[in-house]
């Protein structure tokens, strides 16, 4: 049996794979800050089916707050950290940089001193496909450069992936990074784009595109990204980055179709010119994934946006 700490275990991924860890038998301590980024209830709402469960604990707070940690850690024990708590997207840290350093950076670094104190096993970090940047080769493998991002957000997260490294080689700590490429399914925040364009469409809002829809995205199911993390989790040795992405792309407008088709809705479209930060294209080389943790995406577009709809229509909106 694992004993998990993982830091926004409420929100959307963190949810899900602690619903999957406590199902087959691991016992998780979830931190989670339930900020205003978007409204907390949501994440109230995530952990609902699991908040009783005798293998759960959850804790209020924030990673930036380091004596908290210090209490945490000296009456608790545990195998492995799973971090995935962050200031998370891309134009959103364009307006609030400092906040997303003081987070994604300062937080980063709070959980990896308790990693070494307390010599914990295994540290997974959650890194993005964002830090790719306006790399211009596709799709995207994990040894391209990538010290050129494009906004604060992205850069947090590659400065995440080094001090990681930092303190792997300094403290032999086994750190895996874990690049998600735009996860997508049930319990989606509702501020990324499939979520939110299909609240926009069901109820006849304008859907904002940026740009002529040509931009293109590797959208990644929840529980192909679930999958490839706990293969991560077991695989964890050593220092290592992996793309977990589908390995496949779709434009937005082509995107914003097949919403519509699985909604039964048409969209009205509000043409917006393209924004600062945004990605032209994001595309996931999944080959070192595949050879070295097992990793096999299996929910293509299609299923996975009907899967989505049907969640939504059952349940988001209301």
């Amino acid at each position: 049996m694992m004993n998990v700490f993982i830091t926004g275990g409420a929100g959307f991924i963190g949810s899900h794979l602690t619903e999957h860890l406590l199902k087959n038998g691991s016992r998780v301590d979830c931190l989670d800050d339930f900020n205003d980024y978007y409204d907390p209830a949501i994440k109230w709402k995530n952990i609902e089916n699991f908040r009783n469960n005798p293998s759960f604990r959850l804790i209020e707070g924030d990673i930036r707050d380091l004596n908290l940690l210090k209490e945490i850690f000296l009456k608790y024990e545990y195998d492995t950290i799973i971090h995935f708590a962050a200031r998370a997207g891309v134009r959103p840290s364009l307006k609030r940089p400092m906040l997303y350093q003081d987070v994604n950076i300062r937080g980063t670094m709070n959980l990896l001193e308790m990693t070494k104190e307390n010599k914990i096993q295994k540290f997974i970090f959650a890194s993005s496909s964002s830090i790719y940047g306006n790399t211009k080769k596709v799709p995207f493998c994990e040894d391209d450069f990538v010290d050129h991002p494009i906004s604060p957000y992205a850069a947090t997260k590659r400065m995440g992936e080094i001090i990681c490294y930092t303190y792997h080689h300094l403290y032999n700590i086994s750190i895996t990074c874990l690049r998600f490429f735009t996860v997508y399914g049930a319990r989606q925040r509702p501020d990324m784009a499939i979520h939110k364009f299909t609240d926009l469409i069901y109820r006849g809002e304008q859907v904002p595109m940026f740009g002529d829809g040509s931009s293109k995205r590797d959208y990644t199911y929840i529980s192909d990204i679930i999958q490839g993390v706990t293969k991560a989790i077991a695989e964890c040795k050593g220092y290592h980055i992996y793309n977990l992405g589908e390995s496949n792309v779709i434009s937005l407008k082509d995107l914003i179709k097949l919403i519509e088709k699985h909604l039964g809705e048409r969209a009205v479209i509000k043409r917006l010119p393209v924004q600062a930060g945004d990605m032209p294209i994001t595309y996931a080389n999944i080959d070192k994934a595949r050879k070295e943790l097992g990793y096999n995406p299996t929910v293509g577009m299609n299923e996975g946006i009907a899967r989505f709809v049907d969640w939504y229509k059952n349940y988001s909106h209301r």
